[in-house]
């Protein structure tokens, strides 16, 4: 009896396998186990032909009962469910003590079909000669831009040309934390919790205190901009009782 194509998918694998007809339902158990990383005692299994009722590949014996008895089709699916408790599972999704390798760094260096080597070539990043002028050129646009409107701490402003978020400049410098990206931030804190933070970034406080467990909208009235988003100016708090709010109270 020839082989026939089934889809084998199971919680964590998907490929397509040749089922030999002939083998017994234990023997395809074994089989999987390497496929689908799941004993063979533990293995559920369900037959889907296309346009047929799914059935379950179990038997008595099975021992005996052959796979052609379940009237094999080309590219039907074959489903092994995983019934071990959750505890008893291996998560192959955690790589976490899974034994990595890291090339030392003048071995990498010495490569020539490396992306270092290719930078290299053409020129790019800090191999380019004239990165320094670019930096500079950069790091003065970024200065200009902080300079012209006027940004300082302790001005009132609005992010993003955005009454609903209002607020106080409170930092204006280098943020570290955030990579890729030269020159200086501009850090806000916003009268309404519509932020990202608390004044924090990446562990590192540049104003007010830690907010308290149970002042988690604090969490939010943090922002920190690019300077070209932030506009200086009379832009005070916000306040939410109008003159007709007011008549109806």
């Amino acid at each position: 009896m020839a082989d026939v194509p089934l889809l084998i998918i199971s919680e964590n694998s998907s490929s397509e396998r040749r089922i030999t007809p002939s083998w017994s339902i234990s023997q395809l158990r074994t089989k999987l186990e390497p496929v689908t990383g799941i004993p063979p005692s533990a293995q559920r299994m369900t037959y889907k032909a296309p346009g047929r009722d799914a059935v379950p590949v179990a038997a008595p014996d099975e021992d005996s009962t052959l796979m052609s008895s379940f009237g094999l089709v080309p590219y039907a699916e074959l489903h092994i469910t995983d019934t071990r408790p959750a505890s008893a599972k291996i998560n192959f999704n955690d790589t976490s003590n899974v034994e990595k390798y890291v090339m030392p760094v003048d071995e990498y260096e010495k490569k020539t079909d490396s992306v270092l080597a290719w930078k290299k070539a053409e020129k790019l990043g800090r191999f380019n000669p004239e990165a320094p002028t670019l930096e500079k050129a950069k790091l003065e646009a970024n200065q200009h831009e902080i300079d012209s409107r006027g940004i300082a701490v302790g001005r009132r402003c609005r992010v993003g040309g955005d009454d609903a978020r209002r607020g106080e400049v409170m930092y204006v410098g280098p943020v570290p934390e955030i990579p890729g990206v030269l020159g200086s931030w501009v850090g806000v804190r916003l009268d309404e919790p519509v932020g990202k933070n608390d004044g924090s970034v990446g562990g590192t406080r540049y104003w007010g205190a830690a907010a308290a467990a149970d002042e988690g909208a604090q969490l939010k009235h943090g922002v920190f901009v690019r300077p070209e988003r932030v506009e200086v100016g009379d832009f005070p708090v916000l306040d939410d009782l109008d003159d007709e709010d007011m008549e109806e109270i």
